[in-house]
């Protein structure tokens, strides 16, 4: 049996990158997904296609995480479809490094809005359909928190805020046996992180310079240790951050 058979399981941010790769991992296990898009649907359809082509079941749902009045439609559109949830990942994020000269407030809201409130309301209404048997909450968060690299001071802010947020809510819902833990991904080869100029940068070269497996990471690295977390296999664990960065620290 696989090890997430049946389990419904929303991704937010899930149409390209390590999003992406969450989702038709957890597909792979078994899971119901339900792969949420900001904008992106094309790169979000086309992961539904192919998790089905993969036997597996998954519905595209848009949703900006920032808003309320999505996210609650989100959800009514997983109950609709697969019935209660059982695991969020709270994988939507936005970043861009700016020296602290270069500070908006536009950005500061930009970041702050998608990163820490959408991962706030994702979870608040999520709660809301889980069932008594409760279930896994899983944070993206990033390396960052711990390496604070020059340029991230709004980034890593909110990231750091992950990092808290998991504590504090492993705590809050532990009673309901939800588990909240995150996973903080070093750099990894997305469309994002090529679409940024960090593929092929100095910031490429010494991060594997420096990262003791010698390489940057690939959304399947993530992932599996998603399913890890969604899984039994991780029953005991929760309020933990997992750094997932080939040992970048």
């Amino acid at each position: 049996m696989k090890k997430l058979e049946n389990k419904v399981a929303v991704i937010t941010g899930a149409s390209k990158g390590i999003g992406a790769g969450i989702a038709k991992s957890l597909a792979a296990e078994g899971a119901l997904v339900v792969v949420n898009y900001a904008s992106a649907k094309a790169g979000a359809d086309q992961v539904v296609a192919d998790i089905i082509s993969n036997g597996g079941k998954a519905i595209a749902v848009q949703g900006d995480v920032s808003k309320i009045a999505d996210v609650s439609r989100l959800f009514e559109e997983t109950k609709s479809a697969f019935g209660a949830v059982d695991i969020l990942v709270n994988n939507a994020g936005v970043y861009k490094f700016n020296s602290i000269e270069q500070l908006t407030e536009e950005e500061f809201h930009s970041q702050f809005n998608t990163n820490v409130l959408g991962l706030l309301l994702a979870t608040q209404h999520a709660l809301k359909n889980f069932n008594e048997n409760g279930g896994s909450i899983i944070n993206i968060g990033s390396v960052v928190s711990n390496i604070a690299p020059v340029g991230s001071s709004i980034y890593t802010a909110t990231k750091g805020a992950v990092d808290s947020i998991t504590h504090v809510l492993s705590k809050e819902l532990g009673a309901k046996k939800i588990r909240v833990n995150s996973i903080n991904p070093g750099m990894v080869e997305t469309e994002g992180t090529h679409t940024a100029g960090f593929i092929g940068s100095e910031f490429q070269a010494e991060t594997e310079r420096t990262a003791p497996l010698g390489r940057i990471g690939q959304p399947e690295d993530i992932a599996l240790v998603a399913v890890f977390l969604a899984s039994e296999d991780s029953r005991w664990l929760t309020g933990e951050t997992l750094l997932a960065g080939g040992g970048v620290r």
